[in-house]
């Protein structure tokens, strides 16, 4: 690929980090502003405005627009997160531990939400996860990796049912 294809191919991928990776010195607002007008240069503020609000109803947060990172929770910022991610409308997601440091409620949320952007903007989803219930909950095909090698390939039916006691360790009966 050409350089300028390769940047075209990026600007389809969207990806979740770990950390949120939030600007702490912009607000929510800005936080999405800054990759819609990277990405998407040709919206008036008009369009900008419309689909931030958008894409922060969809994630449950319409009221933490003017909010500093520092005012949210742990969830919130995954949510807001998720929103600057998919404010570009990317074709895949891609999550590196989407579940890491939350509480199991709030773990759950994060796993419905990553299925209902999934269906709301017709994603494909990669996650990286250690998190069985997350994968529980969100996976149609899992890839067990072990010492960076394709240990175990299946749906979560040949993971559960799996004789293999390393893969047993994993996928215990919930």
């Amino acid at each position: 690929m050409s350089r300028c294809e390769l940047d075209n191919l990026r600007k389809k991928i969207g990806f979740l980090f770990q950390s949120g990776a939030l600007y702490d010195s912009m607000t929510v607002r800005q936080n999405l502003e800054f990759p819609l007008k990277r990405i998407k240069r040709n919206l008036s503020q008009v369009e900008i405005d419309k689909k931030i609000i958008e894409v922060l109803q969809n994630v449950g947060l319409g009221d933490a627009i003017d909010k500093m990172p520092s005012q949210l929770s742990g969830g919130m910022r995954k949510r807001i997160s998720l929103a600057s991610t998919i404010v570009v409308d990317p074709m895949i997601m891609l999550y590196d531990e989407p579940t890491t440091g939350l509480d199991p409620v709030t773990s759950d949320e994060i796993s419905a939400l990553i299925n209902e952007v999934q269906k709301k903007y017709t994603t494909s989803s990669i996650i990286i996860t250690h998190d069985i219930e997350c994968v529980r909950a969100t996976a149609d095909r899992i890839i067990l990796l072990q010492d960076g090698e394709i240990y175990m390939e299946g749906n979560l039916y040949v993971f559960e049912n799996s004789k293999d006691l390393l893969i047993k360790s994993f996928f215990k009966c919930p």
